[in-house]
């Protein structure tokens, strides 16, 4: 990062105001003045070391990829599917949310349903006065852990935010596979 120079007016203000100022302890030595390094003097050097080759920077992951059909991927996403079942998680712990969910998807596929919607809430809000906040939200960001993992893995195609007609970021659009 470069830093810019003053430009005299602003030194000589800068002068003025510490003129008119007390110390706040004025029993401690000042600080000692930074005094500019001097600059080296050029003398021939041999040849400077190769450059390292550098690594190429990892591609940052990007959004999951799409597993289902483009064109209902894209009506889901506008809200035009009409989910067939839905779960309110609202107000449940982790302990009573997880089993809850399993049943629900699990049912929901055994039933030949291809779209659901699980609501988790945005999360109450947090005490901002806090040193540590906690972080808002955690049935929304362990429900998609959840559809990623077994036994949920095996019956998820899909899981994208809801649309705000359908609950917007306080709800997942789960797109079920097949049942077999």
């Amino acid at each position: 990062m470069t830093r810019r120079r003053l430009t005299p007016e602003e030194v000589e203000l800068w002068h003025k105001v510490v003129e008119h100022t007390d110390r706040l302890h004025p029993d401690r030595a000042p600080a000692p003045v930074a005094r500019p390094k001097p600059k080296p003097t050029k003398t021939p050097v041999a040849r400077p070391p190769a450059p390292q080759p550098v690594a190429p920077p990892k591609p940052r992951p990007g959004p999951p990829s799409l597993r289902m059909d483009h064109s209902t991927f894209g009506r889901m996403k506008r809200g035009r599917l009409v989910p067939e079942a839905r779960i309110d998680l609202h107000g449940l712990t982790l302990d009573a949310a997880h089993p809850a969910l399993v049943r629900f998807i699990l049912r929901a596929q055994s039933d030949g349903k291809r779209l659901v919607l699980v609501i988790t809430g945005k999360g109450r809000p947090g005490d901002e006065a806090v040193l540590y906040p906690t972080p808002r939200g955690i049935l929304r960001r362990q429900v998609p852990h959840w559809l990623d993992i077994p036994p949920l893995a095996q019956a998820v195609l899909q899981v994208t935010p809801a649309h705000i007609r359908h609950g917007g970021d306080g709800a997942f659009y789960v797109y079920l596979k097949r049942g077999r």
